[in-house]
């Protein structure tokens, strides 16, 4: 992989973990419209930089909250800081139960079914407009709503299906203010990440062999430069009100995506 490939990779990653567009549609889409051998494949060494750039820069983003939530914890007292962290560990339930005991099944999905991937983007562009017209409050989220968001992230496991517009719509859908929403939404990620990380090292299938440290650096630079971005800008934009824009986006390509697939059927 040359170095132009590991940026763009890097950038595509940064922006796609955060902005809700999914990452893995528009892989998908990319691999139908150029081809399987024009899109570089990413080695899993590759892609576990790139996750652990975009966890880290989520990690620096919300460094402050993450500090004074430690912080809380080493209190040992059931105070907000440790409820926060319970409720962060029950949403990760769903993804972590149905990841690892359907994970080929969630696999073959990633085939090129460019039909199923634009019918999942409309779903997104319907979450992402229902969650911008929802009016905003002050209300935190419980525990219940911890655990339905968990399900929503499970559910983004589908290739269309945006990870971070699915819990973020699903918490504003479910009254939750939209800041915090957000910042739910991009704390509760990051341990699942590193989980992720943690299953691919101790799987054994990671190889140093052939691999171009400049690549990996460039892309891990890419990826964290283009996560502290999107990450920054995403938050602004829940506040905001201005999930509409990317509702629209999501909805286009999936039509375009569905009359990509009957035309090539």
């Amino acid at each position: 992989m040359d170095i132009i490939d590991s940026i763009i990779l890097g950038i595509i990653q940064g922006l796609t973990e955060f902005l809700p567009v999914s990452s893995s549609g528009h892989l998908e889409l990319g691999k139908a419209i150029l081809g399987d051998n024009s899109v570089p494949e990413e080695s899993l060494l590759f892609t576990v930089v790139l996750h652990f750039a975009t966890a880290l820069s989520t990690m620096v983003i919300f460094r402050k909250d993450i500090f004074d939530i430690i912080k809380g914890i080493l209190k040992f007292k059931w105070n907000e800081d440790l409820q926060f962290v319970s409720k962060i560990a029950i949403s990760m339930i769903p993804a972590a139960v149905i990841g690892f005991t359907y994970e080929s099944q969630f696999a073959e999905l990633f085939g090129g079914n460019i039909k199923l991937v634009g019918f999942m983007l409309i779903i997104t562009a319907l979450l992402l407009y229902l969650a911008d017209k929802a009016k905003n409050t002050n209300k935190k989220v419980s525990f219940q709503n911890a655990f339905i968001i968990g399900v929503a992230q499970a559910i983004a496991m589908l290739p269309g299906i945006s990870r971070s517009g699915a819990t973020i719509s699903t918490s504003v859908l479910l009254g939750n203010d939209k800041t915090k929403a957000a910042r739910f939404s991009f704390l509760m990620v990051v341990p699942l990440i590193f989980g992720k990380i943690a299953k691919d090292v101790l799987s054994g299938d990671i190889s140093m062999e052939s691999q171009n440290i400049t690549s990996l650096s460039v892309g891990f630079i890419a990826a964290f430069v283009a996560g502290l971005f999107a990450c920054t800008w995403m938050i602004a934009l829940v506040k905001k009100s201005k999930l509409s824009y990317f509702a629209i986006y999501c909805a286009i390509v999936g039509v375009i995506a569905i009359v990509f697939s009957f035309l090539n059927s």
